[in-house]
């Protein structure tokens, strides 16, 4: 039996278990899907056991995202996002991935969305940096727009090193970023079970597709007004849903039962 699993702390609130399992169960897959809850310090140890007691794959979460850099070779997209979400023990050392970039390329195709123009990424924290390269991997220039501009330059700045068309702005300056671009990201948690929104809603207009990384409520106050001027909404559980998708594939080899994983991870939403 093939065993897979998050690493996090706390992990109970996580969704992934029932969307793996459903996938599994539906391609009839001897394998599990556990959640493991190691304190900080000890995360070095936790990955080395995982190893030696045959873990096949692990996702990464809050607070390791950064911190299991040291104890994996990344991949090139996980090196320059500077994050790992997931694992791969069958290579020494294991490999590390960020799905997460790969999973709102994909989410965004899933709506038949144009990959093209110009994207707005509010937030550059480790969502922001994912969504951002992810996006600047697909040839989109990006605007990185933060409550604190030091780091939005931070993130524009690796992204032009990469060789990215990229830009830093405040907050106050989506209504000027927002006017010809095709594509808006929330990366920020505002809106996370609240009524609160990241962008006033006279900036949206219809020409835009809007996604939210935020996925309680999977309606949130930013999808509402996007949708309310016309746009095209994009909620957080799609990009979720993605993430997840790559990590199955590509541990297992096996195209992912997308429908399935979607509908267990939604009836949980």
């Amino acid at each position: 039996m093939d065993v897979f699993g998050l690493l996090g702390n706390p992990v109970g609130h996580s969704l992934s278990p029932p969307m793996h399992e459903a996938a599994y169960e539906e391609l009839d897959l001897d394998a599990r899907y556990v959640t493991f809850e190691p304190a900080p310090e000890n995360l070095g140890r936790a990955l080395d056991g995982a190893a030696a007691l045959g873990v096949a794959g692990l996702n990464v979460t809050i607070p390791f995202k950064q911190a299991v850099l040291d104890h994996v070779e990344p991949d090139p997209l996980a090196a320059r996002i500077g994050a790992v979400n997931t694992v791969d023990f069958s290579t020494t050392p294991p490999t590390g991935a960020n799905t997460d970039a790969v999973g709102a390329v994909r989410a965004l195709r899933h709506h038949d969305v144009a990959l093209e123009g110009t994207a707005v990424v509010v937030g550059a924290g480790g969502a922001g940096r994912a969504v951002a390269f992810g996006l600047a991997d697909e040839d989109i220039s990006v605007r990185v727009v933060n409550r604190t501009v030091d780091r939005a330059e931070s993130l524009a700045a690796d992204l032009r090193e990469g060789g990215f068309e990229a830009s830093a702005h405040g907050l106050d300056a989506l209504d000027g970023c927002l006017a010809d671009a095709s594509l808006l990201v929330n990366c920020t948690s505002v809106g996370m079970e609240t009524d609160e929104t990241p962008v006033p809603e006279p900036t949206l207009h219809s020409d835009l597709v809007v996604m939210d990384a935020v996925y309680a409520p999977l309606e949130t106050r930013l999808l509402r007004e996007a949708a309310a001027a016309g746009a095209t909404t994009v909620d957080g559980g799609w990009m979720l849903l993605y993430q997840g998708v790559e990590a199955f594939e590509r541990w297992t080899g096996e195209p992912a039962p997308v429908e399935t994983m979607a509908r267990a991870l939604r009836v949980r939403l």
